[in-house]
């Protein structure tokens, strides 16, 4: 199964000489931020946010879409350059 990662787990790989390290790591932060921004939405549209956005929906939805477009030039990019974004989720480094 996948295994849900956090930011602080991505560090080593943002630091890292690699290139292609450096890539998964950024591949990483941007799902992990995505899922919670959705996550969030997700919860608006059921109305049971426990806050109240300061911003209008209009521009999470463009945020989101952003992100979710970003992702896809990412995926795209690992396929081109042999980066296995999908390990990257599945193998811890320890």
């Amino acid at each position: 199964g996948i295994i849900i990662m956090t930011l602080s787990e991505t560090i080593n790989g943002m630091v890292s000489e690699d290139y292609k390290e450096r890539f998964i790591a950024e591949y990483q932060q941007l799902v992990i931020r995505y899922k919670g921004l959705k996550k969030m939405l997700d919860n608006w549209d059921k109305n049971e946010l426990a806050f109240t956005p300061t911003c209008p929906r209009s521009t999470y939805n463009m945020q989101i879409k952003a992100m979710t477009d970003y992702i896809a030039v990412l995926e795209a990019r690992a396929v081109m350059e042999g980066i296995d974004l999908e390990k990257s989720f599945t193998e811890s480094e320890e």
